[in-house]
């Protein structure tokens, strides 16, 4: 597929939208994709100066990469200053993501940055390349170069991103390639953060169940990014993963939450 037209989506009547989506390597579809293609369709919506600043997302039912996806916009609010939005993307299973999102007009205000970069780990550069996908490079930073003093939760897992294509100046755009990769990291702290999983790929089936993102500040997402995630919670095998998101000079553009279903893979134990 080509990665450039993936937001290319068609208008199908009124605020309905379709798009499609590549067969990934473990089969179907990549949530990151849907929850992207989703906020793609609500941003047509509302009007070009409020820009996207928080989304919500459940998955509901798996993906399929043969038939196409459609995207139902309801316009829940239109206000001066914020404007809501409720997506439902459809299949012909059924529904498999709901998705909210919120606009606003951007406003004058003390920008104030909270959380720091970890301005320890290793660049972009020194690390190997492990993406599993064209659309975007990965290099994540080794176990043994993590350390979770200092931050909320365990199992800390970190590693710089990048999308392959510059999109050009369109901020929801960036916005929207962002959402896309902030799917890949949260089982990762998942998996780090349980005693018996931890170093071990494979030995689990795991299934996003939810999806938040914050976006803060401006962001190029063909730049490097470093994606920092921890586990701060384990429990009937649902994991709760937070994470931040740093420019290469460390600004904070982004936060990210995610439930993650996790469970014992019954055909893999080595």
């Amino acid at each position: 597929m080509d990665f450039t037209r993936l937001f290319d989506l068609e208008p199908h009547g009124a605020d309905t939208f379709v798009g499609i989506g590549p067969r990934y390597p473990w089969g179907g579809l990549y949530g990151g994709q849907i929850v992207a293609q989703a906020l793609r369709a609500a941003a047509a919506t509302v009007d070009p100066d409020q820009h996207v600043h928080s989304l919500r997302a459940y998955f509901i039912r798996r993906g399929d990469h043969n038939e196409p996806i459609r995207f139902e916009v309801d316009r829940i609010r239109n206000g001066r200053s914020f404007s809501t939005r409720r997506v439902v993307a459809r299949q012909a299973i059924g529904a498999i993501l709901n998705l909210e999102s919120s606009f606003q007009v951007p406003e004058e205000s003390l920008d104030l940055q909270t959380v720091p970069m970890d301005d320890t780990v290793p660049g972009p550069d020194q690390v190997a390349s492990d993406a599993w996908s064209t659309a975007f490079d990965r290099r994540s930073i080794p176990s043994n170069l993590l350390t979770c003093e200092g931050h909320t939760g365990a199992g800390r897992s970190a590693a710089w991103m990048r999308i392959t294509t510059d999109p050009g100046d369109d901020q929801l755009l960036h916005r929207c390639w962002l959402a896309y990769m902030s799917d890949d990291m949260p089982s990762d702290s998942a998996r780090e953060a349980h005693p018996d999983y931890r170093g071990r790929h494979g030995v689990t089936y795991n299934a996003s169940l939810d999806h938040t993102m914050w976006f803060h500040r401006p962001l190029r997402a063909h730049e490097w990014h470093l994606y920092d995630f921890t586990c701060h919670a384990f429990t009937s095998n649902r994991s709760l993963a937070i994470g931040h998101v740093f420019s290469l000079d460390g600004v904070h553009v982004a936060t990210v939450a995610q439930e993650v279903l996790m469970r014992p893979n019954r055909e893999r134990q080595d």
